[in-house]
């Protein structure tokens, strides 16, 4: 009888081991492959609920009788939609508050042959898993804005703003620095003080109450030395947030500006000794033109709050 060498009784060993690291390596790999796939639904669905809960909450902010601010809205699942690869998803659920002004929309996986709301998995199935359910939720605000930055230490006079009843958009209009119309310093629009070397400023409405909300005036006419070309070149042929004053006391250097709310106001032409622009004919010097809209921002940096709806509103993601 012939007797096996030490060498083959290695081998043997060796390749034992091999096939059981073999297996197991084919293991992570599946693991990996089916956990990838499902992050990648996931993020997906997620792309598609924060795009449909923006949205809804834009059509909301605009008219809370528009038929994609409702619980039905056909909108959120063609976003939803549009953000898979494949072109399915499915909205599980749409949350809506008007009332507290927030919307919640849960997206899940759509899948050719695989049960609602999963993705079917290629190599876990051999184990007896052959799908796993899938989802994701964003939720949105809308809202008055109450403070927030604006580009300009600019406030408009309460008076100027013109957006017809059920309308849009006002009519165009030239502000004019010098001209009183509105009972307030200086007219149509006046400077704020800033209390720093930058030309934006945060401004803040409320009520007589709260602090904060009354702006000194800045005691000239020209232009703040704090703001320059480039920073008046943010508005160009732009829809800004501006803040709106309705009263205003003292004169000089004891002015000030009672802010009342925030107007989103298009810009078309401006012209101040050196800085000017147009999209059209000539401004006169120390005028404004352009014309209020109704305006969705999304804009980050504004706090919402209970101050009166000039217009503009504010739409963000909160989950």
């Amino acid at each position: 009888m012939r007797r096996l060498g030490a060498d083959n009784t290695e081998k043997g060993a060796v390749s034992v081991i091999v096939a059981i690291l073999l297996v197991t390596l084919l293991g992570f790999v599946a693991i990996a492959v089916d956990v990838g796939a499902i992050y990648s639904e996931r993020a997906q669905l997620q792309s598609g609920a924060d795009a449909s809960a923006i949205a809804l909450a834009q059509k909301c902010a605009r008219d809370t009788a528009n038929a994609d601010c409702s619980t039905t809205s056909t909108l959120a699942g063609s976003l939803a939609n549009q953000n898979s690869l494949d072109g399915m998803s499915n909205v599980y659920s749409i949350q809506l508050d008007k009332t507290a002004r927030t919307v919640s929309v849960t997206t899940s996986a759509k899948e050719t042959g695989s049960p609602d709301n999963s993705v079917s998995l290629f190599f876990a199935k051999a184990i007896g898993i052959p799908s796993k359910e899938v989802g994701a939720k964003a939720s949105a605000t809308w809202g008055n804005p109450s403070k927030g930055p604006v580009i300009l230490p600019l406030a408009i006079a309460y008076c100027k703003l013109n957006i017809p009843a059920g309308g849009t958009q006002g009519a165009e209009q030239v502000l004019e620095q010098s001209v009183n119309g509105c009972g307030g310093i200086p007219g149509g629009f006046g400077w704020m003080q800033t209390a720093s070397a930058k030309c934006s400023i945060t401004a803040t409405a409320g009520a007589s109450s709260n602090s904060g909300i009354w702006f000194a005036s800045d005691t000239g006419a020209s232009v703040p030395s704090t703001c320059s070309a480039a920073d008046f070149s943010q508005m160009n042929n732009q829809t800004v947030l501006l803040p709106m004053y309705d009263l205003a006391t003292g004169t000089g250097s004891s002015g000030k500006y009672y802010i009342k709310g925030f107007a989103a106001f298009h810009v078309t032409g401006y012209q101040f000794a050196s800085i000017g622009w147009t999209a059209g004919p000539k401004v006169a010097n120390k005028t404004i033109r352009g014309y209020f809209v109704k305006f969705v921002s999304l804009a980050q940096g504004f706090e919402l709050g209970n101050t009166p709806n000039y217009g503009a509103t504010i739409a963000r993601l909160t989950l």
